[in-house]
């Protein structure tokens, strides 16, 4: 398997996606290769500071980088030389001829979100019978893993692409996560069936007819984190605001309990805290190592701007995972056939 590493996106960049990149040369494949996308110098001299001489490694020089804060679309066009543009231009059969090269298996930046979504649909195009591609989160709750889709590849979606998520996600739930029979719900204001944009009927009424699919209804925010449902599918407003939401809450949440504690009983605290890393550890994002962008023609991993190298090296390992289980393959082949049902 060929995998690129966008090595200059992320708050960390580069030294962090690095440091997660020879972390995962132990679980890679001695057939797979690991292509490092950015400053030349600068991964050069990190492999040098390693003592990595990895024949599977190939490093691919750029001379530009997408910061966070620029503007997605422009940003892609503008820098054709940046790492996220020439990573997603390896991971287009088309695009990789014109470089002398074999297109990549799968991508993976934690840099400009929406850049690295520009780019993947400008350059690897979308699935076959996939009309908009959605980012599909992994949420670690109380209850298991609940998919959350879509996370900001697209905040205005139309029913039908909420209908598609559906699909995508119940089998990437049931193909990656090993969930059986994955539950399907889609975010509303209110589990009530009068409830909602005429929208959000109209996409109920789709996941409904759709044969294959465990479809439970409208759920609310509050209970995705009691083990409602396995697969939740929103726009990707409210499911980016939701995430980040739950990542600052959640954080908010263990330290004032850390403060309360060693407020009342410093010697208690001491003997908590190991029970608090135990409990953050098993809910920690950095364990699934990045979103799939499913519904574009290729595997491309969006992984969170602070990842650690502990997320890059997850990252890596789940593309892999992602590959073997067929996602792909079976999106073209349920959305073809929904696509039938429906006309």
């Amino acid at each position: 398997m060929r995998i690129g590493l966008d090595v200059m996106g992320g708050d960390n960049a580069p030294h962090a996606i690095l440091e997660g990149a020879i972390g995962a040369l132990d679980r890679l494949e001695p057939s797979d290769e690991l292509w490092l996308v950015g400053d030349e110098t600068t991964i050069r001299s990190a492999l040098a500071e390693h003592s990595i001489n990895d024949d599977r490694i190939v490093v691919t020089p750029t001379t530009q980088v997408i910061e966070m804060a620029e503007p997605p679309v422009e940003a892609v066009r503008g820098k054709p030389d940046s790492s996220i543009t020439v990573l997603a231009e390896l991971a287009s059969a088309r695009r990789a001829k014109k470089r002398d090269a074999e297109p990549l298996d799968a991508i993976i930046s934690a840099g400009n979100t929406g850049a690295c979504i520009s780019a993947a649909q400008m350059h690897m195009r979308r699935l076959r019978n996939v009309h908009r591609p959605g980012i599909a989160v992994t949420v670690p709750t109380f209850s298991g893993p609940v998919v959350l889709i879509d996370v900001g590849a697209n905040i205005e979606p139309k029913p039908h692409h909420l209908a598609q998520y559906g699909v995508m996600g119940e089998l990437y739930a049931s193909r990656v996560l090993g969930v059986e029979r994955p539950r399907v719900a889609l975010m509303n204001v209110g589990g009530e069936e009068q409830k909602g944009t005429a929208d959000m009927k109209f996409a109920r009424d789709l996941l409904r007819s759709v044969e294959g699919v465990n479809f439970i209804g409208y759920i609310e925010g509050r209970a995705v984190f009691n083990g409602e449902a396995d697969v939740v599918i929103t726009d990707g407003v409210v499911g980016n605001v939701m995430l980040k939401l739950a990542e600052g809450l959640s954080e908010g949440i263990f330290k004032a309990i850390a403060r309360e504690v060693h407020r009342i009983d410093p010697d208690l605290a001491q003997r908590f805290e190991p029970v608090v890393r135990r409990i953050y550890a098993q809910h920690d994002y950095h364990e699934y190592g990045g979103a799939p962008l499913l519904g574009v023609n290729g595997i491309c991993f969006i992984a969170h701007g602070s990842s650690e190298a502990r997320t890059i090296t997850n990252a890596i390992a789940n593309a892999h995972q992602f590959r073997d289980a067929g996602v792909n393959e079976a999106i073209s082949e349920r959305l073809g056939v929904m696509e039938e049902a429906l006309a």
